[in-house]
């Protein structure tokens, strides 16, 4: 005869839960009648009113004293602000301790049980209340903080068999997983501790990879994402193993919304190969000028979805990878960071063209990062309707420091060689011619 195994989860576990609960809590206020249960109470109330009187006094002095503080390190008034904060229950803990101490070593250990159950609360708190600053996040520090206030109150008034089970049979079925709030919570719990400590290494792993010069630019974030990636989706995996959740039936349900969300997501997803793409290939990098339509600047970073660009206005456009892969992109420090500009001119038939490239070629190596180390050369392309047609090509090194200002430079340093010499720069000219009586009617016939 096989035995039935009883699961937590009917209403009648979570009634006779509650129902046991309630007799320990009426039996907690009848023994608050007897006098020294009453007495500790009392105790316990004038030390926090004292501890409050206190507080109110000496907090207006420790500010002023506090910005008084000059020159001090922020961590050192950081630390005394949150000291201030918690003043008050800081001299409660300190006060009902004492009072613990003397009345253990002047009555009988059971005339202070309940202050010394009040002082261990308090205590646990405060320490809570120092160990969660140091969680930077708002919210949750406050998620932190409070949880771990409640664990502790439970733990120390020795409830903690009957929060358990009344979270157990807060449960639902879910094919052939159970989901109790019990799990959840510890899930989130284990999940959170893992998840923090696989930000300490991604963040640790990170600096490493960054400060190693072995390693191109591209390929330290490809191995940055996937460290990240292993390390987060590791974290989450064992987590839910931990608090034993079956990842068969996860797997399965995993898999059928992974195939809804790859046709409701093909641009994200493409996107995100796109990315991985660029940074194998290395095509483009951190630190890279690129041109793409009339987006013209430097890479900032590589992200998963897009590519941020800051241009020389100080705009950034964020570029999804894909138009880096299907469009046309002119990268000028791909291989290298030499760039060659061309300049067009032209100049009267009257100027000596020998003259005219030779100037021209001083006057561009002449202007501040025009490479000097790298050929300059003047071309004459063409003979026009009024002047000769030259092209002037330099090159450059830092692209970043941007094209237009740099061609404006080389022009005025042009014109300013161009004045000094006597070479005259022709524009077109039109002559206009005032027919007379007689020639008018000659054309008129």
């Amino acid at each position: 005869m096989e035995q039935e195994v009883e699961t937590p989860g009917s209403a009648g576990d979570v009634v006779q839960i509650g129902h046991g609960l309630w007799e320990r809590a009426m039996d907690f206020a009848e023994s608050l009648l007897r006098p020294w249960n009453a007495y500790q109470v009392l105790i316990a109330v004038g030390l926090l009113i004292a501890a409050h009187v206190f507080a109110r006094i000496i907090e207006p002095r420790v500010t002023e004293w506090l910005r008084t503080r000059e020159g001090w390190p922020k961590w050192r008034l950081r630390v005394l602000l949150i000291v201030r904060n918690r003043l008050r229950l800081i001299t409660f803990v300190l006060l009902i301790w004492v009072t613990v101490a003397i009345m253990r070593e002047v009555t009988w250990p059971s005339r202070s049980y309940l202050l010394a159950i009040v002082a261990n609360l308090a205590l646990a708190w405060l320490v809570v209340a120092f160990a969660t600053r140091l969680i930077s996040n708002s919210f949750l520090r406050a998620v932190v903080r409070y949880g771990a206030w409640a664990w502790i109150t439970l733990r120390i008034l020795n409830l903690t068999t009957e929060a358990e089970q009344v979270l157990d049979s807060l449960a639902i079925e879910i094919g052939g997983i159970r989901l109790s709030v019990w799990m959840i919570l510890q899930a989130v719990i284990v999940i959170g501790i893992l998840f923090f400590g696989a930000r300490v290494l991604s963040r640790t792993t990170s600096a490493r990879l960054q400060s190693n010069t072995d390693l191109s630019p591209s390929m330290r974030v490809l191995t940055i994402k996937f460290v990240q990636l292993v390390l987060y989706g590791a974290a989450f995996f064992v987590g839910l193993k931990a608090v034993g959740v079956d990842l068969t039936g996860l797997a399965v349900l995993s898999g059928a919304i992974g195939v809804g969300l790859g046709f409701g997501l093909q641009k994200v997803v493409s996107n995100l190969v796109s990315g991985v793409i660029l940074l194998l290939d290395k095509s483009i990098k951190p630190g890279d000028v690129i041109s793409l339509g009339e987006t013209f600047g430097w890479i900032n970073t590589l992200g998963a979805r897009y590519v941020s660009i800051t241009t020389r206005d100080g705009r950034e456009y964020l570029i999804p990878n894909e138009d880096l892969i299907t469009g046309q992109v002119v990268n000028w420090s791909h291989s290298n960071d030499f760039v060659r500009l061309d300049i067009h001119f032209g100049t009267s038939y009257a100027d000596n063209p020998h003259d005219v490239r030779r100037i021209a070629i001083a006057a561009a190596e002449s202007v501040d990062r025009v490479l000097t180390s790298q050929k300059t050369v003047c071309h004459i392309v063409g003979f026009g309707d009024s002047s000769v047609d030259y092209v002037l090509r330099f090159w450059i090194r830092d692209p970043t420091g941007g094209l237009t200002n740099i061609r404006g430079n080389v022009y005025l340093a042009l014109w300013d060689a161009f004045q000094e010499n006597g070479i005259s720069i022709p524009f077109p000219q039109r002559e206009v011619r005032m027919l007379g009586g007689e020639q008018v009617a000659a054309a008129q016939d």
